[in-house]
């Protein structure tokens, strides 16, 4: 009697590792990322298994993405946390050479940041950009927010009262609260209504569910239908989830973000690089030149060391460290 070969094959190498990803609940973006790294690795090795390679392939791959492909230091050791990934946590192969790759340093440098006359001029070129892309801009510079952090903000973490918004699970894993602008408590309270009709129609149609994260997921069934777990910036068509099949509806593409922020740098006639983190780099160098103290500047921003805010204080001083150059004595 023959047995069925397609159930005694075990899961392919990919396979593998998107459910070890997902196993450890990495974000879909990640998943991605990682899938992509470790298909590149194999198929420079000409798809031999990772398992057969060791060191002198992985340094091979990462000079070659250093001197061949030019990339980043950040994107080499994107690939590198990907490689890793897969010999620790797929492989379950505990190498002496895993330990021995050093990361590249990234580059030190100074953040790009806007005048106040600059964000002036953005924003009013934002006017014309579509809602609530527009909103999502402003509230990137009022409240010093990540883009993804903009995107996926939930009902329940706007306080209209209190002028305030909590932000959950941010980088590195740490909710904070930040202030949420005068100027933007009407336009959130109107984004908020034509949410909540929205809302009505997704239930009507049985559409409702959210995503959450899958032990909040687990440990509340039903929150994914609640009112206060929406995204409130949700997206106005349907979209199916490539994890889940389900059809719902996702929050705002931040990619729309990214091109209306370059597309409203543009039109104010800014020459600077400009990019959603520029506005928040913009929030934490403004409050300082304001005279708020360092230490608030990092809880809003949510930094566990206040090294990392510093940089914003070059900025403080006139001209390059607050010198006056030679020919201005004479």
């Amino acid at each position: 009697m023959q047995t069925n070969a397609t159930t005694s094959q075990p899961p392919k190498l990919l396979d593998q590792v998107r459910e070890k990803i997902r196993y450890k609940h990495y974000s879909l973006s990640t998943e991605t990322t990682y899938v992509s790294w470790i298909k590149q690795y194999i198929l420079y090795h000409g798809k031999r298994h990772p398992a057969e390679i060791g060191a002198a392939e992985v340094e091979a791959f990462l000079t070659h993405l250093a001197t061949a492909r030019h990339v980043a230091s950040s994107t080499q050791n994107q690939a590198l946390s990907a490689i890793l990934f897969l010999y620790r946590e797929v492989l379950a192969l505990e190498l002496p050479w895993l330990e021995s790759f050093e990361r590249s340093k990234k580059p030190r440098r100074l953040p790009v940041v806007l005048t106040a006359l600059e964000v002036q001029a953005m924003l009013r070129a934002v006017e014309r950009s579509p809602e609530p892309v527009g909103l999502i801009i402003k509230l990137l510079y009022g409240t010093g927010m990540r883009l993804m952090e903009a995107v996926r903000l939930r009902v329940k973490d706007v306080e209209l009262s209190r002028k305030e918004i909590i932000i959950r699970d941010g980088k590195g894993g740490k909710d904070r609260v930040t202030v949420l602008p005068d100027s933007l408590v009407e336009p959130m309270r109107a984004q908020l209504a034509l949410r909540r009709a929205w809302h009505e129609q997704d239930l009507a149609a049985g559409k409702v569910d959210v995503w959450l994260p899958d032990a909040l997921a687990v440990k509340y069934p039903n929150a994914s239908k609640e009112w206060g777990w929406q995204y409130v910036f949700a997206a106005k068509n349907y979209s199916t989830d490539p994890r889940s099949q389900v059809q719902r509806r996702h929050h705002v593409d931040e990619k729309q973000v990214q091109r209306y922020v370059k597309r409203a740098a543009e039109a104010a006639g800014i020459a600077k690089p400009t990019s959603p983190h520029t506005l928040r780099h913009s929030f934490a160098t403004h409050l300082l030149q304001n005279g708020y103290d360092i230490r608030t500047v990092q809880e809003l921003l949510g930094h566990s060391d206040v090294s990392t805010t510093m940089i914003y204080t070059h900025v403080l001083n006139k001209g390059g460290r607050g010198v006056v150059s030679p020919l201005d004595h004479f």
